[in-house]
């Protein structure tokens, strides 16, 4: 299966299965950590450039002590693929190294 190729719902289950405080469906998948405003700067910018590496973005928000990852693959039409689950696991390491948690 090529990076941008939809998953079917048993392969997105799965894949989703491995990433704890993850949740969506087939067509976006996000978390929402607890950490500080300006240590999430810094993490957003490490998340930019393993997005540039990947060439896949997710969708950011931030807010005071929280920090927010939503994303789809919009190149498939707006469907999570292998992709997405390949910027999840940057993300996720991205954040531990932070000391993020997930929100509550």
């Amino acid at each position: 299966m090529a990076e941008r190729d939809p998953q079917t719902a048993e392969e997105f289950k799965e894949n989703l299965a491995n990433w704890a405080g993850w949740s969506g469906d087939t067509s976006r998948i996000s978390k929402t950590y607890q950490l500080d405003y300006y240590t999430s700067i810094e993490a957003i910018n490490e998340v930019a450039e393993a997005a540039k590496r990947l060439q896949h973005h997710s969708d950011i928000d931030i807010w005071w002590e929280l920090l927010h990852f939503s994303m789809t693959t919009y190149t498939a039409g707006g469907v999570v693929t292998p992709l997405d689950f390949k910027l999840v696991a940057e993300i996720e390491r991205i954040a531990a190294a932070h000391g993020a948690t997930t929100a509550a």
